[in-house]
């Protein structure tokens, strides 16, 4: 009997918010929701901002003023929603109307003169041009005289064609909350995302791993484009063109699979399974994919999965830009006939559009199997039904789209139809489209939606998009889906594509329903979700998400009623101790899980025993006395 991935915990952080509880998603379909729970996620906002906390019964401003909350929100309530989601690009992380260059020269001297001029002794290069005479002005100070020209790099400055996306909640900076000690953008949105997750599901981690074998545990993390900031991968590359020297930090910290190491090493102590699959924007589905393989089979009862994006840095906007890629001002102001760009409105799936916008996001999800969940009274928010993956075949340009996506979308409905039916899968699901919001998607995206609806016989098939809210985050955009799509289930509200004023003409919509307003539903009546990832050079992946009301179906039809009933005893403490991590949330910085140098073990932690390895710490041995798969193949 095969076991279910259910969702027991999930969380992170990108411009919407903090995602646990479902406050990301609340921030996008704020306008929906009753008044106090619209409040209570505009409070949240404003915790994780810095603009408010409370101490005792009492609410603080940012100065140190008491203030009523009542009186907080009337005056703050337009800066919350403005510092969030898509937007103008703010200076926290760099000034695009002052991004540095060089400028190649060539110094030629006034004719009938030299070219002469003095430079401190310890900065001379450790090569002497041939056409340079060197003298010592004193013990500091050399004089250079040029015989002829001397070519040089002038410092310049310009400003960048793109100015915006979905940055974090201004204000917000993880680096604060814990010893950051130079890491990566990325990676300091790793702890934090990942706490999240591991806070809100309401069960200690040391009960967790009590209960399982250590090699029975699994984390998939990582960031599609590696940590690009100065302090990773970016600081390595760029430090001796800017005078200054390479770290010991940069280059280990780079790696793209940091993030999960990360998670493993100051965190969860994990010694079990560890992998980062990298596939453009569809790397959280492939990493979600190994997880439930892993679970599924047995191999493996827990899985951390998530993925940290921090791509916002001016070497990557240049790089999509040159690619015609992004929605730049110039494209917009254009496409709006307006005299500046509308940022707000930048990414616009579906509709006429100029590009996508780029956006940083942290994003995790935590995977029981069904018997664990059960065992443990997890919250379950569902359960991952599939996740299909293939590649495009030939191509002319690797940038192109090709035949893959309609293979894992098909693959998905199908799947999706052989747990829920024929009815459920044409009345009862939903998709959340890739809808980065260039021309080339919508009319591609919607060509297979459309083809795979028309097969299956679906008529208006709702179809959203949240990157129009919180912009592509590249490796994270698919975790931003999922993520996004639990909140459905909770409140009933379909996030519409409310960037998009009209379909463009050249979308293909005959059988879809491509939502540009929320849409209001029974939670109960939507039983599944179709994620959909088109990733750059032919990484196309599509999942099936299914609701919690049928993943308690499915528990009960296989563990049966008393198991059922137990289970909702255990999970009593468990939703008690989820609403507190909550409630703590909405008063104050909570500071993130980060355990550097704790509990440091070597060689002298283990001892080999007859088939199984018995390490300090651990409830469980790793077990030694392995099957032979090929046995079959081998004598005997």
């Amino acid at each position: 009997m095969s076991n279910l991935p259910v969702i027991v915990g999930f969380g992170g952080i990108n411009s919407a918010g903090r995602a646990s509880n479902h406050y990301a998603y609340r921030r996008m379909v704020i306008d929906k929701l009753e008044q106090t729970v619209a409040d209570q996620t505009l409070v949240n906002l404003a915790v994780l901002m810095g603009l408010v906390k409370i101490e005792g019964s009492k609410w603080l401003d940012a100065q140190g003023k008491v203030i009523s909350l009542d009186e907080f929100l009337t005056f703050n309530r337009e800066l919350i929603l403005n510092s969030t989601l898509i937007r103008k690009l703010e200076n926290n992380l760099f000034d695009s109307s002052n991004l540095l260059q060089h400028s190649n020269v060539v110094l030629a001297p006034t004719e009938g003169e030299s070219l002469s001029f003095t430079i401190p002794t310890r900065k001379l290069p450790k090569q002497i041009p041939a056409n340079w005479q060197v003298s010592a002005l004193n013990d500091k100070v050399s004089t250079i005289e040029v015989n002829g020209n001397l070519e040089a790099l002038i410092s310049d400055s310009y400003s960048g064609s793109v100015n915006c996306a979905g940055q974090l909640p201004t204000g917000f900076n993880p680096a604060e909350l814990y010893p950051s000690r130079n890491h990566p953008r990325s990676l300091q949105m790793t702890v934090y995302g990942a706490s999240d997750a591991l806070l809100s599901m309401g069960i200690d981690w040391e009960t967790v791993r009590a209960h399982v074998n250590p090699d029975q545990i699994a984390v998939y993390a990582g960031s599609g484009m590696s940590q690009l900031d100065y302090n990773g991968n970016a600081g390595m590359l760029q430090a001796r063109l800017l005078g200054k020297r390479v770290t010991s930090k940069q280059l280990p910290l780079g790696f793209a699979e940091m993030p999960a190491d990360f998670i493993n090493a100051y965190m969860l102590g994990n010694i079990g399974k560890t992998a980062c699959n990298l596939g453009a924007c569809a790397t959280f589905h492939y990493n979600l994919n190994q997880a439930i393989r892993d679970i599924q089979n047995g191999t493996h009862r827990v899985a951390v999965v998530g993925n940290s994006e921090a791509p916002l840095v001016p070497e990557i906007f240049e790089g999509y830009s040159a690619m015609g890629a992004l929605a730049d001002d110039a494209k917009l102001k254009a496409l709006d006939k307006l005299a500046e760009p509308n940022h707000r409105r930048a990414c616009r799936p579906f509709a006429e559009n100029v590009g996508f916008t780029l956006a940083e996001s942290a994003q995790f999800i935590i995977l029981f199997d069904d018997t664990l969940a059960l065992e443990l009274g997890a919250n379950i928010h569902g359960s991952v039904n599939d996740v299909f993956v293939n590649a495009d075949g030939h191509k002319k340009s690797i940038a192109s789209p090709g035949i893959g996506n309609y293979l894992t979308v098909a693959k998905a409905a199908a799947a999706t139809k052989t747990v829920i039916g024929e009815e459920g899968l044409r009345h009862k699901t939903f998709v959340q489209a890739h809808g980065t919001g260039t021309p080339q998607n919508r009319v591609t995206e919607s060509a297979i939606l459309n083809d795979v609806a028309t097969h299956f016989g679906i008529e208006d098939w709702p179809i959203t998009a949240v990157k129009s809210y919180i912009g592509h985050s590249i490796a994270s955009s698919g975790a931003d889906q999922l993520n996004s799509s639990l909140g459905v289930w909770k409140y009933g509200i379909i996030p519409g594509i409310l960037s998009s004023e009209a379909i463009a003409e050249d979308v293909h919509n005959k059988q879809l329903d491509i939502l540009l307003q929320h849409r209001e539903i029974d939670p109960e009546s939507i039983d599944a979700v179709i994620l959909n990832a088109k990733g750059f050079g032919g990484n196309n992946a599509t999942a099936s998400v299914l609701s919690p009301k049928v993943t308690h179906q499915m528990l009960t039809h296989k563990h049966g009623e008393k198991a059922l009933s137990a289970y909702q005893t255990n999970n009593e403490k468990v939703a008690e101790a989820s609403a507190a991590y909550e409630e703590q949330s909405n008063s104050h910085a909570i500071s993130p899980i980060y355990k550097f140098n704790h509990d440091v073990r070597t060689g002298k932690d283990l001892k080999f025993e007859e088939n199984s390895i018995k390490i300090n710490g651990e409830s469980q041995n790793i077990n030694l006395q392995l099957s032979n798969p090929y046995s079959d193949m081998c004598d005997k």
